[in-house]
């Protein structure tokens, strides 16, 4: 188990003043170094000393990485930006409600004014004891001790569990993907810009990352196209506490309908596996139909076809179908 302690280990402190110079140290110091914006997840691991980078780099005086901004026919957010302005933006909030809903569910007004939305992406899961230090799978160990008949595993996978069965902790990441986000990736091969579900990947692909990027990327920014600006939106998050707690569940969607039907929709979940999963199945069996209490309902069921309870989480399946009703229906009744 972790120690806490009242001092963090030692490691080199760099203040870049410029996107190049943030990059410039990345590819210099690679693995070796650990970018800092608010601070919240990272100092976590650093007073535990679970994590002892040699370098820090600090990203909050790099202006080219805060603010909201037009971008095309939607808007650009810079990766720094804190949660409280993507929450409060008035062009974020009248065209990308669910944006602005989801960035004001997380934790606390104060950790939202410190926190920014690229630390809420990007952020490592919240698993205790993985987080405590136990030699996990995720920690290069050989065993997950959340997946064992004696684990305290409440808050875990139902979905896509591989050895590893943390889950996401983000709440910006299931709206972002719904509204089909953008996200601008820099490092030594230049910019790549991935959808927004493809940055987080399951233990699968790499039990020790929760996303693709590399030690030598930044990520930069999020952009948001206008595709789905104005369309109907509907964010929830269920958690023990109604402040500072991470979700049990939360869900995002963003439908568009005419007459009643719903044309198009995309629909998201998270902590319930190790990414935010997009309902894909769901939205294929909506698009056409009218959102009807039969129609929320099915929808609620085929959602949860092949979830798999732990000992102690198996609360969460009639928790997701329940949310997926309610998005549908457009209410919290």
């Amino acid at each position: 188990m972790a120690v806490i302690r009242d001092t963090i280990p030692a490691f080199e402190l760099f203040q870049p003043t410029s996107l190049e110079d943030a990059l410039a140290l990345k590819r210099r110091y690679g693995k070796a170094s650990w970018a800092l914006a608010g601070g919240l997840d990272s100092l976590d691991w650093f007073k535990d000393r679970i994590k002892r980078p040699d370098v820090v780099i600090d990203l909050g005086g790099v202006p080219e990485l805060t603010g909201v901004r037009a971008s095309g026919d939607g808007i650009e957010i810079g990766a720094t930006t804190t949660l409280s302005e993507v929450a409060s933006n008035s062009d974020i909030v009248s065209r990308f409600g669910l944006l602005a809903d989801a960035a004001s569910k997380v934790a606390t007004p104060q950790i939202r004014n410190q926190g920014t939305i690229g630390g809420n992406l990007a952020q490592d899961t919240r698993c205790w004891y993985y987080r405590g230090g136990w030699p996990c799978y995720r920690a290069g160990g050989n065993i997950c001790y959340a997946d064992t008949p004696t684990s305290i595993n409440r808050e875990h996978a139902l979905f896509e569990a591989n050895r590893c069965v943390a889950v996401n902790p983000s709440d910006t990441a299931p709206a972002l993907i719904a509204l089909d986000a953008k996200f601008v990736i820099m490092g030594t091969s230049g910019e790549k810009v991935i959808d927004a579900e493809d940055f987080f990947i399951t233990p699968a692909t790499d039990i020790t990352r929760m996303t693709v990027l590399n030690p030598g990327e930044l990520l930069t920014s999020i952009r948001i196209p206008g595709t789905w600006a104005g369309a109907d939106f509907y964010f929830e998050k269920v958690r023990d506490r109604q402040s500072w707690d991470f979700a049990l569940v939360n869900i995002a969607s963003a439908i568009k309908s005419s007459g009643g039907t719903i044309e198009d929709i995309r629909m998201v979940v998270s902590a319930v596996g190790p990414r935010p999963l997009r309902l894909t199945d769901v939205e294929r069996q909506l698009k056409g139909q009218t959102a009807s209490d039969d129609v929320a309902a099915a929808a609620g069921e085929l959602a949860v076809l092949g979830a798999r309870a732990l000992q102690h989480n198996g609360y969460k399946i009639p928790l997701m179908r329940n949310l997926v009703k309610r998005a549908i229906r457009g209410t919290g009744a």
